[in-house]
Parts: C-alpha cells; structure tokens; sequence
C-alpha cells in the first residue's frame, strides 16, 4: 500500500472499495474526508444519487443530498486534475466553497467538471463495485457505505 495514512478503505454494501488520497492536490478536502472517517460519519450513509456513465453521489447524512456535516464548509480547492474514471472529487452547491462532507466518484469520462470541483483522490481497487452500485436520483433501496476507514487506522 502506498502511504496507509493517505489511504481511505471504503466498504459498500456491493464490495470494497481503496480510495487513494490526494494531500498533494486538495490537503483541506483529504484532511476533512479523514477527519470524517474517522469519526464514523460516513458509516451507514447511502449513496443517494447514482447516474449511469457518470458519477456515484454519496455523504449526505439525510440521505437525499441536502445536508453535510456539522463541520464547516471548505473553502474551493480546484485542481486541473481531470475528472475521468474512479476519481474521487467534492460536491457542492452552486456556491464554489460550499463542499462539506459529500463526494462523487467518476464512472467515466467528466470533464467538463475539471477545475470546477475538487478532486481530492482516485479509485485504485474496487472500481468493479462502485461500478455495481444501484443506479437512481434518488436511488431506490439505495446501496451504502457500510464502513469507511484510514488504512492507517484499520
């Protein structure tokens, strides 16, 4: 494993997934997912919003993509990162520094988000089980995370 302390290991409820983090391009964003992990906050949330041949929508507490953590939103860390295949990046409202607890991963190609939103890591095992995840907005009988740890800590 690269660097265990920059490695997230999300469990769904189709498979496990290993997020690689990217201290390097967005260190507020890794510094909140890990902050989130490891306060359990991710365990349990759905993934509320699943669109095919684009993104996976998951971290929202009310499970329908209106509310973050109690924390502060973060202020914009916009990379030119591309947005393709198992990248992880933050959600937002139509407000640039609006990023809170919710993320996206990438199915394919998105690159009109580029620089846009915040890529803050990538998919690099376990893209085959996002790949499965139920599709929907919203999703019915959503799938979830059942838990989402630092590798550091696991």
């Amino acid at each position: 494993m690269a660097d265990p302390e920059n490695t997230i290991l999300m469990e769904t409820t189709q498979g496990p997934v290993k997020i690689e983090l990217r201290p390097d391009l967005a260190p507020n964003h890794v510094a909140r997912i890990k902050e989130l992990a490891r306060e359990g906050f991710y365990d349990g949330i759905v993934f509320h919003r699943v669109i095919d041949g684009f993104m996976a929508q998951v971290g929202c507490p009310n499970g329908t993509g209106t509310g973050g953590s109690d924390k502060p939103d973060l202020k914009a860390e916009f990379n030119a990162e591309p947005h393709v295949r198992g990248i992880c990046s933050m959600a937002r409202t139509n407000q640039p520094h609006s990023a809170n607890s919710q993320f996206f991963i990438v199915f394919d190609d998105a690159r009109f988000l580029d620089k846009q939103y915040t890529v803050w890591g990538k998919v690099v095992e376990g893209m085959e089980n996002v790949d499965k995840l139920k599709r929907g907005e919203p999703v019915r009988d959503p799938d979830s995370i059942v838990s989402m740890k630092v590798a550091a800590d696991a």
